[in-house]
């Protein structure tokens, strides 16, 4: 079901999947008393706190058709900043897709501010900065934001204890961005060759000190780590439950579509029976840190992707233009079916199409 587009503001929130029962907490709330445990945990927002409620709209509403993009000029000249997923946009797997430097090129040269998110977790910002460099393109580490940067500073965002420690369910990328906001941290890689011996009085014993524990993409995924998990959400006190993403699929390499932090994420899910608080996109909380970051309005961004249930969505929660690339996951087919509720303003088959759509329209 498809979010209208809600108005800006550059406070912190967080809405995350579409799913309804997804909690949805301000980083302007506070770590105090939890009211779903009554132990330590995020209390409610301060009255003073601007949270979005995102109207749903969808097919009865009348969602308008995206309309092909004829004129790249002047969307280009419609807004100040351009907001770039990458898997699907920039690159698939290690292959950069055709035409992506020129198309740079020509937005920096008309003065366009260029922004990097990814919700990929597996590497940290200045990871990903090696990763541009790796395939010749000069992008800024202040410019490029992963959801495992997210999951920092989010924490950050809500005065998380640093007394308190994060265990995590993922990669490198997360435990780097953690270590660099100053907080503890367990799991993670390490964890990836731990085992249960499932004999008869077996207790598994967990850290009850750690007061979040943070979900993303894994390829070391396990059964100790779920379990895990688990005991930390279930029994700790309080204990946030933090997702980098929910994509269902993500771009490993470019022959073809692997699971993706979804499943991970949906694997905690369905054993703690507790819904995530869901950091990267399509949660407004990257796109209101870029906005105040950077002092821009999101009426003054266009965001460009190839999923529609996370970079459209994420573009339309937080009031940007959007425009979806054929490049990635989405066919023009998906896009147009009549079971699609999320609609972007324009699609085009990709970011290159800047190139000859400029040319044609001189």
């Amino acid at each position: 079901m498809l979010l209208a587009r809600a108005s800006p503001s550059f406070l912190p929130s967080t809405s995350s999947s579409p799913t309804p029962s997804t909690p949805t907490l301000p980083p302007c709330a506070s770590f105090g008393r939890n009211q779903r445990t009554g132990g330590v945990g995020l209390t409610a927002a301060s009255p003073h706190c601007a949270v979005r409620r995102p109207v749903m709209a969808g097919a009865a509403a009348g969602a308008v058709p995206a309309a092909k993009l004829e004129d790249a000029e002047a969307l280009i000249d419609s807004v100040e900043t351009f907001i770039f997923d990458c898997d699907g946009v920039i690159w698939k797997g290690d292959k950069l897709i055709d035409g992506v430097p020129e198309t740079l090129d020509l937005l920096r040269s008309k003065g366009k501010r260029l922004v990097f998110v990814t919700n990929n977790s597996t590497k940290s910002r200045k990871q990903y900065g090696k990763k541009f460099e790796s395939l010749g393109l000069s992008v800024n580490e202040e410019e490029i934001f992963a959801s495992s940067f997210a999951a920092a500073a989010y924490l950050e965002s809500i005065d998380f204890p640093k007394d308190k420690k994060v265990y995590v369910i993922g990669e490198e990328g997360i435990l780097i961005e953690l270590e660099l906001a100053g907080f503890q941290h367990l799991g993670g890689p390490t964890d990836g060759d731990k085992k249960i011996e499932l004999k008869p009085g077996f207790y598994m014993e967990h850290d009850k000190d750690v007061g979040a524990v943070v979900v993303g993409f894994d390829r070391y995924f396990n059964y100790y780590k779920v379990q895990y998990g688990t005991l930390c959400i279930r029994e700790n006190p309080g204990c946030l439950f933090l997702a980098t993403n929910r994509d269902a699929v993500t771009h490993l390499t470019d022959a073809q579509e692997w699971a993706g932090g979804g499943s991970m994420v949906g694997a905690v899910l369905g054993s703690t029976k507790q819904e995530p608080l869901v950091v990267g996109k399509p949660s407004t909380f990257m796109m209101d840190y870029l906005a105040k970051k950077f002092g821009i309005t999101t009426s003054q961004i266009c965001m460009v992707g190839d999923r529609l249930d996370t970079d459209i969505l994420f573009g339309q929660n937080g009031g940007c233009k959007t425009l979806l690339v054929l490049s990635g996951v989405t066919s023009v087919e998906t896009l147009q079916s009549p079971n699609n509720t999320i609609q972007p303003d324009f699609y085009t088959n990709q970011i290159s199409d800047f190139l000859t759509l400029k040319a044609a329209t001189v």
